[in-house]
């Protein structure tokens, strides 16, 4: 491969869009195992959001599918291939960036817990304001 189309194969893995269209590979090779990527994406969106239970196992191969990207990209970079095993090579971090981009869009699982929360935030929030308001904050005073 040339360097200009090196080049050109790095640029296109790190443009922003680039995932646009993009699929997702049905199985991929991830630090050494291999992973039906597009059924654990696809089983994993399908639900309304990660189960408290699923969480860890959707942040490993979040970490994972990174670690598996920076690995391919490094070897994009460095190693001596043809145009066809760059390309090649370029459309798999493409389609790992695109399982990685629809993994982090997945929303909270647990609504409930988010909302109670939230409320607990709020109530907190509340609580310092009336103290400052009433003077009670540890002792800072402020002038009205």
């Amino acid at each position: 491969m040339k360097p200009y189309e090196r080049e050109g194969l790095i640029e296109r893995v790190e443009r922003e869009g680039a995932t646009v269209g993009a699929t997702i590979p049905d199985t991929v090779s991830v630090q050494g195992r291999e992973m039906n990527l597009s059924e654990f994406v696809f089983e994993t969106r399908k639900k309304d959001g990660v189960a408290p239970e699923r969480r860890e196992t959707v942040e490993e191969a979040k970490r994972n599918l990174r670690r598996e990207r920076v690995e391919r990209r490094s070897r994009l970079e460095d190693d001596a291939m043809t145009l066809e095993e760059g390309e090649a090579l370029a459309a798999s971090i493409v389609g790992i960036d695109r399982a990685l981009h629809a993994l982090n869009d997945l929303g909270p699982a647990d609504l409930a817990g988010e909302a109670k929360a939230s409320e607990a935030a709020d109530r907190k929030r509340w609580m310092s304001f009336l103290k400052q308001a009433l003077g009670q904050d540890g002792g800072r005073r402020h002038r009205s």
